[in-house]
């Protein structure tokens, strides 16, 4: 196990997709496969007829580089060839620096899907929420590009600008964003302790530092106050980002040795345990990043906080602390990205990510599809949250991994009677708007996570001092 975890870097690629991935640092030997020649006659006779007949001249490479994309990108959402461009630009997301607009995407019926507006980046500053849909970068529309040719599109030097189109369903309008590009440095680690002796803790992205800054964290949080009572682990938003940090972010809080997730698949490589040890989450630290973390943290009361656009990474985290009962978890059930991608370099600078497994709670349960469900369903706003219905997951994207565990087609029956009943209701209640109601309607915002006015985090702090909790409205949960 150990010289496993030297040859491979394990990554959650939450910025574009947030699903679990397998870095391979060194080029390994193919398999002989054999080719199905009807096939490749057929490969062979149209690219012959594109080179000969086509309007305009095709270089032989973009057509060849387009069919093998092509071929991967047919397999599910998670899975991609990454050119010369695209595998740069996974390295710098991994490393938490890069240059661009600061959100976290995904793809929603042919459009892009804001997962996450990271704090503190432009998009985060403009205003743009989970949910918001992409439909136009500049004067190009966004239906027809891959999720690939977006992401290119979005990045440039700092200081230019790209303007958005924004299409936001829960307000049922369409709005441009300029937004000025910037060089991306993000935090993944925040703390705060509140007056009721609770540490809130925010870990915004899984990242090569934040096992370590979790740790300086948790352990400067205690010198401050020793007499902290509960914890809030915040993963609301996170996407993902890489596996070790999940471990680690995991081990911080369970017992040194115990399973925290699993994989299988086909072959006998994709077959891993990773355990609360520290060869199964230390990097780039030569020591051990959690030796020095106060032990009170492996006991006190914990809650996490996810919700739709908890993805992944997150998702094993927070599986891993509900399975021992380590933590309650709260807010909304989790997206339900439980595959595992294995990237392979396949030149120098081009490389294959490909789905190769399922992971794997403590306890044995797929997440795939269906996400985390919290042990207590918790709003985002007072007043409910109605808009959820018009929330997307994996198991709404077309393509998605089946959940080998579960029927789907039960689950999805019993899942759209309740988002009927949740869009009747949500309908009903347009109806009877005025247009101020309307108008203030539009004009609210979600308030900051970690203020006094976040509603779910105030929930979670009432639950830890022992004080009422008000559960979620939603017939979703």
């Amino acid at each position: 196990m150990q010289q496993t975890f030297k040859n491979c870097l394990l990554i959650v690629s939450g910025v574009l997709t947030g699903v679990v991935i397998t870095w391979q640092l060194t080029a390994t030997a193919q398999q002989s496969a054999s080719l199905p020649l009807e096939e490749l006659r057929l490969l062979s006779t149209v690219f012959g007829s594109i080179k000969r007949e086509y309007v305009e001249p095709i270089d032989d490479k973009k057509l060849l580089t387009d069919a093998v994309k092509g071929m991967v990108g047919s397999l599910d959402p998670h899975s991609a060839f990454l050119d010369t461009k695209d595998f740069s630009d996974m390295q710098e997301q991994t490393q938490g620096r890069f240059a661009g607009l600061g959100i976290e995407i995904s793809s929603e019926d042919g459009l892009v899907k804001v997962m996450n507006p990271i704090e503190d980046t432009p998009a985060a500053k403009a205003g743009l929420q989970a949910g918001d849909l992409i439909t136009r970068l500049d004067d190009k529309p966004v239906r027809g590009m891959t999720l690939d040719q977006a992401v290119r599109k979005m990045r440039g030097e700092p200081g230019t600008k790209i303007t958005l189109m924004i299409l936001r369903k829960s307000e049922d309008r369409s709005f441009p964003v300029t937004l000025t590009r910037a060089e991306i440095k993000v935090q993944s680690v925040k703390a705060k302790i509140f007056d009721d002796n609770i540490l809130w803790i925010r870990i915004t992205s899984f990242q090569e530092r934040t096992v370590p800054d979790l740790a300086r964290r948790l352990t400067e949080s205690y010198q401050k106050n020793p007499n902290i009572k509960g914890v809030v682990l915040d993963l609301r938003n996170n996407g993902g980002g890489i596996l070790q940090g999940a471990v680690g972010v995991s081990a911080a809080f369970l017992p040194t040795g115990v399973e925290i997730v699993s994989t299988k698949g086909q072959s006998q490589s994709s077959k891993l345990v990773y355990k609360a040890e520290p060869d199964n989450y230390r990097l780039s630290e030569p020591n051990d990043a959690l030796a020095n973390v106060p032990a009170i943290y492996k006991k006190i009361p914990l809650v996490v906080l996810t919700n739709a656009y908890s993805a992944s990474a997150s998702e094993i985290v927070s599986g891993a602390l509900q399975d021992y009962k380590r933590a309650t978890i709260m807010g909304k059930t989790t997206f339900g990205k439980g595959s595992v991608q294995t990237v392979r370099q396949i030149t120098a600078d081009t490389a294959l990510k490909i789905t190769t497994a399922y992971y794997y709670t403590p306890n044995g349960k797929s997440i795939q599809a269906y996400g985390i469900k919290p042990d207590i369903a918790v709003d985002q706003n007072p007043e409910g949250d109605p808009f959820d219905v018009l929330v997307t997951r994996e198991i709404d994207s077309e393509n998605h991994l089946k959940n080998k565990q579960k029927a789907e087609d039960q689950l999805m029956s019993e899942r759209e009677k309740r988002r009927m009943a949740e869009l009747q209701a949500l309908e009903e209640k347009n109806a009877n708007m005025t247009p101020e109601d309307r108008a203030r309607e539009k004009a609210k915002k979600l308030p900051e996570f970690g203020s006094e006015e976040d509603f779910m985090l105030s929930q979670a702090r009432a639950f830890l001092t022992g004080r009422e909790v008000i559960k979620s409205k939603s017939k979703l949960e």
